[in-house]
């Protein structure tokens, strides 16, 4: 009975093994996935003209700033304006008390008057001495002082005449005038208060605001580079629009009038390197204030073989060094060095790195792990990238695999 059991297991045994065998056999295993090629966006670079500027931060000052202080010394008798109005040149402001400068007019007058009448009688004696001088009837010393007493008395005339025209003049500096025509501000002094001659504390000030100046600081370096771009041809100045300045306010309003630019400094401010640039700009509503602070836009000239590029499709390495994946013409990415000029909206202005004719990367760079990796290259519709429609490559790659059955 044991022995038929051990006969049928070994009959058994290399029959499930065949099968097992034949099973495996006829099992087939199923195969890795084709690797793709990753799917990239380009676009393809050109060159263009466009005129470049600058944005710079300025401050507004007054066309003309007048400093009002006394010529003469005295106590303030009146203040003839009100403050905060506006004044015409030769209005008087103030009047010191004229009393003494009155009384040292009349005593010139008066001296001019004492030497004019000593004069004629000195004058008369001359004549006299020139009759009496021929017959000998007196001697040539007493003509002589006769001669020299004439013109040391035209000399006393001359000098009382300048004491007069003094005096007038320091009568007339007791009205306190205007130089300019503007905005009067406060008045630091009020009636009685003691005044000097030239005191470094002015009366009032007066700003004149129907035109204002913009001063704008640049630093050395930007000088130096719009010089090298301008002598290199990189930039052109056509002469259109090169002097036109156009200012934006604190709170991003466009000013409505335009500026020209007046001059550049020629001296650079040890502090900060910069040079002071100089606009004049109409302010007709008084919607300029002396001290702000405001922005401007300023041409530098024009590029005719500029290159912008989506920001999008510009990277930075571990140096900050900027570099961008281009298509070349055999379907391969390949990565480029770039030199970047500015920020121009949402594109970047490259000065070195790139040709009209690259085909630039700006989606799929997710999937480029190094150089020379075959691409399949499709135009990048910025559209359809808006507003959701054109997915993005790696997920379009992601989207294509098999899906298990």
């Amino acid at each position: 009975m044991l022995g038929n059991a051990l006969t049928l297991i070994r009959k058994v045994i290399p029959v499930a093994l065949v099968g097992t065998l034949f099973l495996g056999g006829c099992g087939h295993e199923e195969a890795p996935p084709a690797s793709r090629q990753p799917v990239v966006s380009v676009v393809t670079v050109e060159a263009k003209s466009i005129t470049l500027t600058s944005e710079m931060t300025g401050r507004t000052v007054p066309f003309r700033i007048a400093q009002i202080r006394p010529q003469v010394n005295g106590v303030i008798f009146k203040r003839l304006f009100e403050e905060g109005s506006e004044v015409q040149a030769e209005e008087v402001l103030y009047q010191i008390d004229p009393a003494l400068y009155e009384v040292a007019l009349d005593n010139a007058l008066a001296a001019l008057a004492r030497a004019e009448a000593n004069l004629t009688a000195i004058q008369l004696r001359k004549i006299r001495f020139e009759d009496l001088l021929p017959d000998h009837a007196v001697s040539q010393q007493d003509y002589d002082d006769a001669v020299s007493g004439v013109k040391q008395a035209e000399a006393g005339v001359k000098s009382w005449q300048a004491q007069v025209k003094g005096a007038r003049i320091n009568l007339g500096y007791t009205k306190v005038k205007s130089p300019i025509s503007g905005r009067i501000g406060r008045s630091n002094v009020t009636e009685g208060a003691i005044v000097t001659a030239y005191q470094p504390i002015p009366l009032a000030t007066i700003q004149q605001l129907d035109s204002m100046y913009v001063d704008m600081p640049q630093s050395t370096a930007e000088v130096s580079r719009l010089r090298r771009e301008l002598n290199s041809g990189l930039l052109q100045r056509d002469g259109i629009g090169q002097n036109i300045v156009r200012l934006i306010e604190d709170d991003g309003t466009v000013y409505p009038h335009e500026g020209t630019l007046k001059f550049t400094d020629v001296s650079v401010d040890p502090t900060t390197g910069s040079v002071i640039l100089r606009a004049v700009f109409p302010n007709p509503e008084s919607t300029l204030l002396p001290e702000m602070f405001v922005r401007t836009v300023i041409t530098e000239g024009v590029s005719n073989h500029a290159i912008l590029v989506p920001q999008q499709g510009v990277a930075r390495d571990p140096k900050g060094d900027p570099f961008a994946w281009i298509v070349d013409q055999d379907g391969l990415a390949q990565i480029r060095p770039l030199v970047l000029d500015r920020a121009i909206g949402d594109k970047w202005l490259v000065t070195r790195g790139l040709a009209s004719g690259d085909q630039l990367i700006v989606e799929g760079l997710q999937s480029l792990r190094q150089p020379g990796t075959p691409v399949n290259a499709v135009p990048y519709d910025p559209n359809a990238a808006h507003q959701g429609q054109n997915r993005r490559p790696s997920e379009q790659t992601n989207s294509n695999k098999a899906q298990p059955e």
